[in-house]
């Protein structure tokens, strides 16, 4: 099972994100993410055996408890880019409210996760939705103009809970469901 943990942003975000998208539809390369499974990966575990689950579900509820972050309002807004404008893999949304909570909970989810064995991620934490995926740089100066010159506010949502989700690759794009949910404090 190909595993992560997000929070997934609600239905009434949906519009706002792909009306968002909407400005890059010039940009040749990029391929929008599908708007109604818009969520912040809070940590990528990779391919999971199911015999692993109870003790990963354990684990993801008692890091919820170690943060200790209550119910709290996140903010979606701004642009940018992984790794840099030069280079574009990822076009994001950023959080503009709400960042130091997800970041407790990321370090405190990591913290268990690698205590499990899985892989620490190999870059720093940056809560974002990913809006779009770089596959050739045809249309790199549109995204760099839009990203520099862009200061959306997207919406705001109340955090409270995070979701240990299931990625299924399929030809049209991931599916993602949600295998269990973890109520914040």
């Amino acid at each position: 099972m190909r595993l992560f943990v997000s929070v997934d942003l609600p239905d009434e975000l949906a519009e706002p994100v792909a009306d968002l998208q909407a400005e890059f539809v010039d940009a040749s390369g990029l391929n929008v993410t599908d708007p109604e499974q818009a969520h912040l990966t809070m940590t990528f575990l990779g391919e999971v055996d199911e015999d692993r689950l109870p003790s990963l579900r354990g684990e993801l509820e008692a890091a919820v408890e170690d943060a200790g972050v209550d119910p709290f309002t996140a903010r979606f807004g701004g642009l940018g880019v992984f790794p840099t404008l030069d280079y574009i893999n990822v076009v994001w949304l950023g959080v503009e409210r709400g960042g130091s909570e997800l970041t407790r909970l990321h370090e405190a989810i990591e913290e268990r996760t690698t205590a499990m064995g899985f892989e620490p991620e190999s870059h720093d934490f940056t809560p974002h939705v990913t809006l779009a995926r770089m596959e050739h740089a045809g249309g790199k100066e549109l995204v760099q103009e839009l990203v520099r010159e862009r200061d959306p506010t997207v919406g705001e949502m109340t955090v409270d809970e995070l979701r240990l989700t299931e990625s299924t690759l399929t030809d049209a794009g991931p599916v993602y469901s949600t295998l269990e949910s973890f109520p914040l404090a």
